[in-house]
């Protein structure tokens, strides 16, 4: 029976005997396995980021562009000319079976005013039911109703980064903010959203009612019409149908021939966002296999140092098959002494590699998610590693001729 511990303190003893040729043998393992966890900590954290991004913009959503101006044979891009109109929602709502809701948009940059305090600022003209559409909340104070919307009353819903720049700490419930020259009162503070995943500050922006924007800030001639209808489909399954029936209505409602294009865009954007998800989890994944490259590497190494230790040990394998050592115990012994030299070095890594991913994080400023299975996948792939590529050296120990073995000089 073989006596495990008795090997194991061989081995170990083994390795200290040669301490720098040991280090640099795990090297490479240490490389390796720092390489992967730090790959997969930033990967894993630009997942989360992209999937809280997501979150940010509501779930199941679908955006509906106006149609491209075209000026001296030049198309202006989606949205720079209106086509979509009040009743266009109206009609999406109530005749697309797989929507669930939708709510018109005109939006503009414009400067608002409070006090001495100036910012520019997106300000979207919606009706109450975009804050259940994009699942934004308000934090303080009260959203608008669709009495506001009827009556076009001059309130408003501040971003959070609309409430820091322009309130500087003080309460901005009740305030007057003045947008061209406009008065409107603060009724309302939504929750802090984030970045969007185009890297837009979602916080950067004002809600008004659209009639009221309409009427008194993006001009007379868009009265009725609207730049975007946002849509929210019933289900994830429901956007492909959603997108379809929406195509369908409008072009009927915007009497367009079969051979005419489009005067409207639709975009999915959870498709959008799912497929950036997607390419970043390839990415990570592309990343891992490419640090792997390192622990083949070291496991290489290894099988190298242990090659050369059997051979300046083949006297001393002798001398302990002549006292009784069995094949299967100097198999073990050198099998064991890879597998040290992985697992010390496996070990090293994980610690390298966490505080090289704490690092990335701080300098680069993009956030790191250290998971357990990261860790533990590197940690065992390191152990693989150091039995495959040291058996084959512990299996020739094993093969030598004791008599032969003797005799080696």
């Amino acid at each position: 029976m073989v006596n495990l511990p008795a090997i194991v303190k061989i081995s170990l003893r083994a390795l200290l005997v040669n301490r720098m040729r040991s280090a640099l043998t795990m090297l490479g393992m240490i490389i390796g396995v720092a390489a992967v966890i730090t790959m997969m900590a930033v990967g894993t954290g630009a997942g989360d980021r992209i999937a809280a991004q997501m979150a940010s913009m509501g779930s199941n959503l679908l955006m509906v562009f106006s149609g491209a101006a075209t000026t001296g044979g030049s198309r202006m891009g989606a949205g720079t000319m209106p086509t979509l109109t009040m009743r266009d929602t109206e009609a999406i709502r109530k005749e697309c079976p797989a929507v669930e809701d939708a709510a018109p948009i005109v939006n503009g940059t414009l400067q608002v005013v409070y006090g001495n305090q100036n910012w520019s600022t997106i300000v979207i003209g919606t009706t109450p039911n975009m804050l259940e559409i994009r699942e934004w909340p308000v934090s303080e104070g009260r959203p608008f109703q669709w009495e506001d919307v009827r009556s076009a009353t001059k309130v408003c819903l501040l971003g959070q980064t609309l409430v820091d720049n322009l309130f500087l700490g003080a309460d901005p419930l009740g305030q007057t903010v003045r947008i061209k020259n406009v008065p409107f009162t603060v009724i309302g503070i939504l929750k802090k959203k984030g970045q969007n995943p185009t890297g837009q500050d979602q916080d950067d922006t004002i809600y008004v009612p659209i009639t009221t924007g309409q009427k008194r800030l993006f001009g007379a001639q868009l009265f009725d019409m609207v730049r975007i209808i946002f849509v929210k489909a019933k289900s994830f399954d429901d956007l492909d149908s959603a997108e379809t029936q929406i195509t369908e209505l409008l072009r009927q409602r915007h009497h367009i021939g079969p051979r005419q294009d489009d005067d409207f865009n639709v975009r999915n954007l959870t498709q959008i966002m799912q497929s950036a998800q997607s390419a970043v989890n390839t990415v990570t994944t592309l990343l891992s296999a490419i640090a792997s490259v390192s622990l083949l590497v070291g496991g290489i190494g290894i099988m190298n140092i242990m090659l050369v230790s059997v051979t300046e040990r083949t006297k001393e394998i002798g001398v302990r098959m002549a006292v009784g050592a069995k094949s299967v115990d100097i198999r073990f012994q050198f099998l064991i002494e890879a597998l040290l030299l992985s697992l010390i070095g496996g070990a090293l890594g994980i610690v390298l590699g966490i505080a090289g991913a704490q690092v990335f994080a701080s300098v680069v400023g993009a956030p790191v998610i250290i998971t357990l299975s990261s860790i533990l996948l590197a940690f065992g792939f390191s152990a693989a590693v150091g039995v495959f590529f040291g058996y084959y050296p512990a299996y020739k120990a094993s093969q030598l001729d004791p008599i032969e073995a003797l005799r080696y000089e």
